[in-house]
This record gives structure tokens, sequence and C-alpha cells, in this order.
């Protein structure tokens, strides 16, 4: 009898509290002083919801700034304030791989879900990076272009705006002032490599196939979509050759993961080491400095100088 009983109340309890927890949410979106409760996956996600939700909105990011996104996964509690959020907004399904395994267990009809790259046409991840191997059908990287940044802040506040209709005039608003910011920072980008006197970069995690694509550059990678898949040592041999021949004289890599794989083919082929920062989080230093995206991705352009000029 008893083993029959604990199923029978553990399933009783979880019923009553997703019950409660739609009827939280009714009596949030019902008293106007609640403000909608917002969970982001990672950092450029929570930037561009952050500045469209402004003061109207709360916004929390579920995987801490100097972790790993890639291969993250989400706990019991992280799981429960995803629950208990009105919206929750992710990059791409190929990114964030566990999103729809966790949406699933949830089965909220409440939650609002927002994938800010919807719409946005993603490359094939053989288009983005020369690999035999790939983790992901699609390179998710989008938000490293600041064009298709600006489509994943529409995306975001066109998610908010049906969220919240009451608040849709400060979204929109919102939105339009991070859009012009990130137009001014496509122009930058753009008048700058316009000038470059060479195209190719080289960088330790093909991250920035959008970018490059966006502006007229190519990327050479030394991994490919996931930082922590090193280069056989065939391929290594290969990019050594390729390198030298190019006369790459810069070898990027990114402060979230390991550099000793930039550093071996660096040393091979007598270039130096620098950062260029995939934004996946920010590191405690950029925070400490008070960076956000905007002020990262310009010292990445200013880092990408030190090659193309």
């Amino acid at each position: 009898m008893k083993r029959l009983l604990v199923p029978l109340i553990i399933f009783l309890l979880m019923v009553s509290g997703c019950s409660n927890v739609a009827s939280t949410k009714s009596e949030n979106s019902s008293e106007g002083s609640k403000k909608l409760q917002i969970i982001t996956t990672f950092y450029p996600i929570y930037y561009f919801a952050k500045k469209v939700a402004g003061d109207s909105a709360n916004v929390e990011l579920l995987i801490p700034n100097g972790v790993e996104p890639h291969d993250w996964e989400p706990t019991a509690k992280d799981m429960a304030k995803i629950q208990d959020a009105d919206v929750f907004i992710y990059n791409s399904h190929y990114f964030e791989l566990w999103t729809e395994k966790v949406l699933k267990s949830i089965n909220d009809s409440q939650l609002k879900v927002v994938e800010a790259s919807s719409g946005i046409k993603l490359m094939d991840a053989l288009e983005s990076v020369d690999e035999e191997e790939h983790s992901a059908s699609k390179d998710p990287h989008v938000w490293l272009s600041p064009v298709l940044a600006q489509q994943e802040v529409n995306t975001i506040a066109k998610g908010l705006e049906q969220a919240d209709p009451k608040n849709k005039d400060q979204y929109q608003k919102n939105a339009e002032t991070l859009n012009s910011e990130l137009a001014d920072l496509d122009r930058l980008y753009k008048e700058t490599i316009n000038k470059a006197k060479n195209k190719e970069f080289v960088t330790q995690h093909a991250a920035f196939g959008y970018l490059a694509k966006q502006y007229g550059l190519t990327q050479i990678p030394i991994a490919g979509l996931s930082p922590d898949v090193e280069p056989t040592l065939g391929k290594l041999a290969e990019l050594t050759e390729l390198t030298k021949k190019k006369k790459i004289k810069v070898v990027y890599f990114e402060e979230m993961t390991s550099s000793k794989v930039a550093e071996t083919l660096a040393k091979e082929i007598g270039a130096k080491t620098e950062v260029l920062n995939p934004l996946e989080g920010l590191t405690k230093e950029e925070r400490q400095q008070g960076l956000d995206y905007i002020g990262v991705m310009k010292k990445n352009l200013d880092a990408l100088k030190l090659t193309i000029f």
C-alpha cells in the first residue's frame, strides 16, 4: 500500500506545484505593479534583452559569466527558474542544445519562449569552417555580426511585446535605440575593414563566420564550432604550412578556454597571440572594466587591425 501511495503523493505535489506556478503567473500578469520576469541563457542574449526590457521587466542571466556555455547543462534549480519565468529567451537550439529537452519537461503553456535567431538563415557548419567533424549542423554564432544582432534584438522585442502588451511602446523604443547603436558599430567595422590590406585572420575557435561573411573577411579556424575540440596532428600540420605560406603574424584565442593550441601554432610560425572575444560570456576583468557587448566588439575590431593592416 505504501509503495502505491508514495508515487501518488509525489504526482499530486507536482500537479499542485505546476498549478500554483500558473496561478502566480496569472496573478502577476493581472497586477499592473508586477514586472515581467525574463530568463536569458548567456551573455549576448542577456545584454540584448536587458536593453530592450529597460525598467519595464526584470532580466536574469542563467549561464554565469566566465562559464563556457557550449557544454553547459541546466541543474534542477535552473529548470525551476525557467519554469517560474514569464519569458525564456535563448539564442538557438543549435547552440543551447539542452533547450528542447528542458522545455518539453516544463510543459508550461504560460511560458513565452523566444528563440532570438529565429528568422535568420543560419550557415551550414561546413560553410563557416572547413572541418570533417562538427558537433552541430548549423553555425549559431549570429550575435557576432552587428547586422544579425539587430535581427535578434527585433525578435526579442516582438516576444516581449506579445508577453507584455501594455509596455509595447517602451520595448519598441528601447529596441530602436539599441539597434541604432548596433548600426553605428556596423558602420565602424565596415569603414575600418574596407581599408584593410589583408582579409584573412586565424582563430582558435570557429565562432566568427558571420562576422567574416558580413565584412568580406576569411576566418581560418584551428578548431571547429566547439572550442573544446582540438585539431588532429595532421590538421595542425596543414594549418602550420598554410599560415606560414600566408605569412600570418597573429593567432587569436579566447580567454574562457585553453589557449594551448593557439600558442602552439603561433610558436611554430613565429606569430604572436591576441584575444578575439566570441562574447559567450564576459570575463571578470571585462566586468571590472565596465565593458559590455558594444565595448568588447570594439576591442575585437582593434585586435583585428593587428592582422588586417
